[in-house]
């Protein structure tokens, strides 16, 4: 499966993005989907994933409660709403597809995409 996001951009503190993962060359609906990020000097880290069905959902404690991530298997694609974004928050944000169930692991997933940057000004 190929993966693709997009939405990343300069935002000020406090204020929101929504970033899009469009899928495609399998079907889309059998593979959980994850959302990483990575900022400079640090290792890849969890944000949130989202099951096949899209009834279940998993996030790090630090994005809880101010991200949103969810999925419309009829146009293979899985969102992140990001708000009230902080500094911390700056990152290449990367989605990725695991068959079956979801984990939040990154190297449980089997499919990546490439990143795209989000940076939060203070």
């Amino acid at each position: 499966v190929q993966l693709q996001a997009s939405g990343g951009g300069l935002v000020q503190v406090g204020g929101s993005l929504r970033l899009s993962c469009a899928a495609s060359g399998r079907t889309f609906s059998g593979y959980a989907m994850g959302w990483f990020r990575q900022a400079p000097g640090k290792e890849r880290e969890f944000v949130a994933a989202i099951s096949r069905s899209g009834g279940s959902t998993y996030y790090a404690d630090s994005v809880k409660g101010r991200f949103t991530i969810s999925r419309d298997n009829a146009k293979n694609t899985v969102y992140l709403q990001m708000n009230s974004l902080k500094p911390e928050d700056t990152a290449v944000y990367y989605c990725a597809a695991k068959l079956s169930f979801a984990t939040t692991t990154p190297s449980g997933y089997d499919y990546w995409g490439r990143g795209t940057q989000v940076t939060v000004s203070s």
